[in-house]
């Protein structure tokens, strides 16, 4: 459905330390530079950063989430670590498991530098 996400950044290499770090966890590359931007790709879609086009300050989005697949919960964790000790923080309930329903998933969630929400995810085989 998505050909891409681009968040907004105040300070970029700042953002691209951090999302270095935590996507690294997920197996993605470093962040390759275009421009005013860093692009990270997978093999299901392009994440991007960027200094505002319009050169206003970049906001976060009150209510929006980004969000990742993990591998594992063990990989939720990694991904997690890594986002706090690079400059992000830690928001919600810990990581771990989550229930609603027939649904269980493990979940980490955490805010950018720039305050943006951001989710690792892991889905058990039922």
């Amino acid at each position: 459905m998505f050909s891409h996400v681009m968040l907004g950044t105040n300070d970029l290499e700042v953002s691209k330390k951090f999302y270095d770090a935590v996507l690294g966890t997920l197996g993605i590359g470093p962040g390759v530079a275009n421009k005013n931007r860093y692009f990270y790709r997978s093999p299901t879609g392009l994440f991007g950063i960027t200094t505002p086009i319009n050169g206003k300050p970049a906001t976060h989005g009150n209510g929006s989430t980004i969000g990742f697949n993990a591998a594992s919960a063990e990989q939720v964790d990694v991904f997690h670590a890594a986002g706090v000790a690079n400059g992000g923080t830690t928001c919600e309930d810990p990581p771990g498991f989550r229930e609603g329903g027939a649904v269980k998933l493990y979940l980490a969630y955490l805010r950018d530098p720039d305050g943006n929400k951001l989710c690792a995810l892991y889905r058990p085989a039922k």
